[in-house]
């Protein structure tokens, strides 16, 4: 018999709605959930391929202390006993939380709790600070709270978005799906995006500005003088319901001139922005990391909300500023005062008043009475040795956290680690002294708050496997083990929510922005058929009935918004040793540290190993060509070698890596190892998009390309990376030595016995070696090297994997690397909903498909997530232009 849930998705801020079916024999199968205000039923590839991640490969199935399998009593003993006993001898700073936007919104809830309500210490943050504290920050100081104004509906209303720093394409796929499908009914509308590179989203932009990194601020100051020049404020607004406007004012006049060199920008185009913006009423503009994670973030936001409340462009359908958060709950942890600078349900922990009555309402022994370490300080004070204890829950910072070499080196000091997750082998687990079994997505249950405020519920619809135990019964576990039991006496997630719920109305009087008290006296049957709500609600009524500062209230003592002076100086990083400037972000279809989206040979297949955006002009001075592999170092010392993607689509000057690679996947493909310890001197956030590095073509010796049914292990290798594959695993390989016994290097590497069979050549001259490996007629795996990067089909290779015989004919084509004439390769993944590769396409193109929507009737491809049309459009266009030359 079949069961259908609903349950809403692990991955980014857009919150979508999904249905997970499981089937008699227990298969999962998820869809987009069509009542789900945030999708109306459409997924991203990530989002349709959570049931491919689900399986218990490295999953931790119960607890262990020192690698050794214990109880889950004497586990939660000794961090009990060993955290009270740090915090008595130390005091209560000398132990910390690291915590999670993958968390839920009731385990967010429970850990702040325990941290400053009854530890005493506000030594808890999360990694949302490298998400959206610069957001946080923007907001509190412009409107007195972490108010986010904006709703989806608004990107539907308006006639002009600006995306700035936001790639919405490949981030926010599902979002960017409703701006395409808004634009393409409405074509009035316009859309601006601000972004040093040309990504997936500029292809929507009826205007593409590639400013300067960090010159945002200096962007966003002169439109706010050119509005001023041009009587285009509204000075009534200003009069009634701000303060600080001349202040800001001065601080934004600036030339023409010293505005392009601030922004790397022709004064065309700049004068171009500005001009829609002064003439377009309705505009709304998104951020998200490429604003947020700088060390000028906090002015970033501030200099763009200033625009808005400039021309009372607040609070009214189609406009404002809108913060697009990168987390599932980064919200929700923001709401809970998850962040080590913020109190519970949005109260202040400067003001004393707030922690009176947040410690009144907890019935606490303490309440912390100032803000705690931020997550790169944090992680300072491991190292030092002022943090002894030190509980990580639900992430992964050896790979995340900047500087992430001396990260990993001060956890591995550290007298206690604790580390809660689902898989034990990541490269944070692995340093834990106690390892306790987290339930992952499919088996929690909780809440979690999306971008647009929108709260969802998460259901379980499997059962959790082994003893694995969710975070908040954990934290709730130690809380009683402490001695608080009255106060950690939870026995299901809807209590914390009810009590959650009751906090942010506790003597509120409208005084702060978050309040669900509606859902103070929530039962569990009504918890259990929570549908998604949007505060501010009144329970049972429909939401987004009201806009925040509609009314030009907002939540200063005075009720009046703050302009804050941005000033416009951007950090100048680079210099003779350290010439270039590297960016990281995200890739369409991998998540954070691949924890999950890892387990998917689907979405591994378009983007296999970690790369370098280059601009050919920037790789033929230093002499690098497409697919070559590239060093990069940085002033810390640390290097990445990572494979160069040669494309005009990069600004010169700078380099794009991405963020998701880890020592479980690749040799040198950590990226946050380069990047220092900078942070923005309000919010905390680090500058994870300005680091100045140096870069080299990397010398192999030899290149490597493999397949295998079994997990590579052992890999002596220079360069390596390895990504799942259907029917076993893909690798890639970079060698310093060429004189190698190769095939007793792929035997030892795959796991392959020595009585089974290989198939191929070896030219020790030429350094060209093809080998298969067959038991019997069964294909085991192969093994390519040449003295340049290798040139073969892979995801031809890869699928044969899947194939149980390799009769002789298939045998030859395997040692080739590439299909027979009657069996078409695919081509390089654009696809990953439908698998559809870049020869498919250009063959669609050659038989008459000349639009993304012919080739996705013919293929398929592009008519889910739509997050691969770009990539299609960019195929048709260059199948063009060869046609026509």
């Amino acid at each position: 018999m079949s069961t259908e849930v609903k349950t809403t998705c692990p991955y980014c801020g857009v919150g979508c709605g999904v249905i997970a079916s499981v089937d008699g024999a227990g298969k999962v199968s998820v869809r987009g959930d069509p009542d789900h205000p945030a999708n109306f039923g459409r997924l991203c590839s990530k989002g349709s391929a959570l049931a491919e991640t689900l399986d218990l490969d490295g999953r931790a199935l119960y607890p262990e202390i020192k690698g050794h399998r214990t109880s889950w009593n004497t586990a939660l003993e000794m961090v009990a006993q060993t955290f009270q006993q740090t915090a008595t001898e130390h005091g209560p700073d000398s132990v910390a939380f690291y915590v999670s936007g993958q968390l839920l919104t009731e385990d967010y809830y429970v850990a702040n709790k325990l941290m400053k309500g009854f530890i005493g210490s506000a030594n808890i943050d999360t990694n949302s600070r490298l998400c959206m504290a610069s957001s946080v920050a923007g907001h509190r100081r412009a409107f007195g709270a972490d108010t986010v104004p904006g709703i989806y509906e608004d990107l539907e209303l308006a006639d002009l978005v600006v995306l700035v720093g936001s790639n919405m394409g490949w981030c926010h796929p599902v979002l960017y799906q409703r701006l395409a499908a808004a634009k393409a009914v409405r074509p009035g509308l316009k859309v601006v995006v601000i972004d040093p590179r040309r990504t997936a989203t500029s292809d929507i932009a009826d205007l593409h500005l590639s400013v300067r990194p960090d010159g945002d601020v200096a962007l966003f100051n002169g439109l706010l003088a050119h509005l001023v020049q041009h009587n285009a404020i509204d000075q009534s607004y200003i009069a009634a319901h701000t303060h600080g406007f001349a202040e800001a004012f001065a601080e934004a006049d600036m030339s023409m001139a010293d505005l392009i060199e601030a922004t790397g920008l022709p004064a065309m185009q700049i004068r171009q922005f500005f001009h829609l913006f002064l003439t377009t009423e309705k505009t709304v503009t998104c951020y998200s990391q490429g604003v947020n994670q700088s060390s000028v973030g906090s002015d970033k936001v501030n200099a763009i909300i200033n625009c808005h409340l400039a021309t009372g462009r607040i609070g009214r359908p189609g406009m404002g500023p809108f913060s697009l958060t990168g987390q599932p709950n980064a919200m929700g942890g923001r709401e809970v005062g998850g962040l080590a600078n913020m109190l519970a349900a949005h109260m202040a922990i400067e003001n004393p008043d707030h922690r009176e009555k947040v410690q009144r309402f907890w019935q606490s022994p303490v309440i912390s009475d100032k803000a705690g370490l931020k997550a790169v300080d944090m992680f300072e004070a491991v190292a030092d040795g002022r943090i002894k204890a030190l509980w990580i829950m639900s992430t992964n910072p050896v790979v995340s956290m900047p500087d992430a070499d001396r990260v990993k080196a001060a956890i591995e000091a550290c007298p206690f680690v604790v580390v809660s997750d689902i898989l034990k082998d990541t490269d944070t687990a692995r340093l834990a002294d106690v390892l306790l079994p987290a339930t992952g997505w499919g088996e929690k249950s909780g809440t979690v708050t999306n971008s647009e405020r929108r709260i969802s519920r998460q259901r379980p619809f499997v059962t959790a496997p082994g003893e694995a135990r969710p975070d908040w019964w954990q934290l709730a576990e130690v809380g009683r083990r402490m001695g608080f039991d009255k106060a950690f006496d939870y026995t299901s997630p809807g209590e914390i929510f009810a009590e959650h719920a009751a906090l942010s109305a506790f003597e509120n009087d409208d005084e702060r922005d978050f309040d669900i008290g509606a859902y103070a006296a929530i039962d569990e049957d009504d918890y259990d058929s929570l549908r998604p709500f949007q505060w501010p609600q009144q329970l049972g009524k429909p939401s987004g009935e009201t806009r925040f500062f509609a009314d030009g209230h907002f939540y200063h003592a005075d009720r009046r918004a703050r302009f804050i002076a941005t000033p416009a100086n951007p950090p100048a990083r680079t210099s003779l040793d350290f010439p270039l400037i590297l960016n990281t972000g995200r890739v369409r279809d991998h998540w954070h540290t691949m924890t999950r989206t890892g387990k998917s040979a689907r979405l591994s297949a378009h983007i296999a190993e970690p790369f370098a955006e280059i601009h050919p002009t920037d790789a033929a001075q230093y002499r690098i060509a497409d697919a070559d592999l590239v060093e990069f170092s940085a002033e810390n010392g640390a290097r990445v070698i990572v494979r160069a993607l040669l494309t005009e689509r990069q600004s010169r000057g700078s380099v794009f890596v991405p963020m998701h690679w880890t020592g479980e996947n690749s040799s040198l493909g950590r990226i946050d190892a380069l990047v220092p310890s900078i942070t923005d001197p309000v919010s905390g956030q680090p500058a994870l998009k300005h680091v100045p590095v140096a870069m080299k073509r990397y010398a192999a010796k030899a290149y490597g390309f493999a397949v295998s049914v079994a997990k590579p292990a052992n890999l002596d290798a220079a360069y390596w990376v390895i990504a799942k594959a259907d029917g076993g695993w893909r690798t890639e390989l970079g060698f310093e030595q060429d004189n190698i016994d190769w095939e007793a290097w792929a035997r030892h590497a795959f796991a392959i016995p020595a009585d089974v069979e290989v198939t191929g050549y070896a030219d020790a001259r030429s350094c060209d070696t093809r080998l298969a490996f067959f038991a019997g007629q069964h294909f085991l795996g192969a093994l390519f090297v040449a003295a340049s990067p290798v040139a073969v089909s892979r995801n031809w290779l890869v699928g044969q994997l899947r194939e149980q015989q390799a009769e002789t004919a298939k045998r030859y084509a395997l040692i080739a690397g590439r299909p027979s004439a009657d069996r078409p390769d695919p081509g390089a993944i654009v696809c990953s909903c439908f698998s559809v590769g870049v020869n498919q396409i250009t063959g669609a193109v050659r038989q008459g498909c000349s639009t993304v929507e012919a080739v996705g009737t013919t293929l398929s491809a592009g008519t889910n997530c739509g997050s691969c049309r770009s990539e299609i459009r960019r195929i048709i266009d260059a199948c063009h232009i060869l046609a026509a030359e």
